[in-house]
């Protein structure tokens, strides 16, 4: 079995789904601290021809809080509105619409919950069967940190892969996977893939062309 293993992102870049869609089990890391700063709740769509940075807004975010113990803000519906003005002419704006009305007219407001939410639109939109599992929700040593975190999860799920991002290379050790039956591999993604938030990619390519992207 191979596993993968991210913290959860709002509307992350096309490679994210990628790594889930390469493996058996994928593990949302939702119990480690939020990373101020970070990408987890905000990426780049194309507005007026540029990039243009959008963020969730939230409540009280911290690093010293889990991802999982942080609450949203008030401006779902101003991005709701910003994303409509980027996309309203995009080839594939009329079949995407009620994902993102749907996306951004949540009532979740747990930002976990709510990323959670988001993926499984996109899930359901492109038809992907992906098996998920929630790390707070695993039997594991919570004192464990980094690689050896990894590799004890992947143990506890009886993993003999461990499949991650080729930007992550430097952190782990392939001998220290190795010593633990477990064969480390990466996945790159082509130099052509769209690196802007996934809403950009479902507004300009079909549902088949995105499957071939995956």
């Amino acid at each position: 079995m191979t596993l993968g293993i991210m913290q959860p992102y709002y509307l992350p870049y096309l490679g994210y789904f990628q790594l889930m869609n390469a493996v058996d089990t994928f593990v949302y890391y939702d119990d480690v601290n939020y990373i101020k700063g970070g990408w987890i709740n905000r990426n780049y769509i194309l507005l007026n021809g540029q990039d243009h940075l959008f963020t969730l807004e939230l409540k009280g975010a911290s690093s010293f809080k889990k991802i999982n113990e942080i609450e949203i803000g008030k401006n779902r519906e101003k991005l709701y509105k910003t994303f409509v003005q980027a996309y309203s002419k995009a080839p594939y704006y009329k079949e995407v619409d009620w994902v993102l009305y749907n996306m951004f007219h949540s009532f979740v407001t747990n930002l976990f919950d709510y990323i959670i939410y988001t993926h499984k639109l996109i899930f359901n939109y492109l038809e992907l069967d992906i098996n998920y599992l929630i790390s707070s929700e695993l039997d594991k040593d919570c004192s464990l940190k980094g690689q050896d975190k990894v590799i004890h999860i992947c143990k506890q799920l009886k993993a003999s892969a461990y499949l991650n991002a080729i930007g992550g290379k430097e952190l782990y050790s392939e001998e220290e996977f190795k010593n633990n039956g477990i064969d480390l591999r990466f996945i790159k993604s082509s130099p052509n893939m769209p690196k802007r938030s996934i809403i950009d990619v479902l507004m300009n390519y079909s549902k088949e062309q995105i499957k071939l992207m995956l």
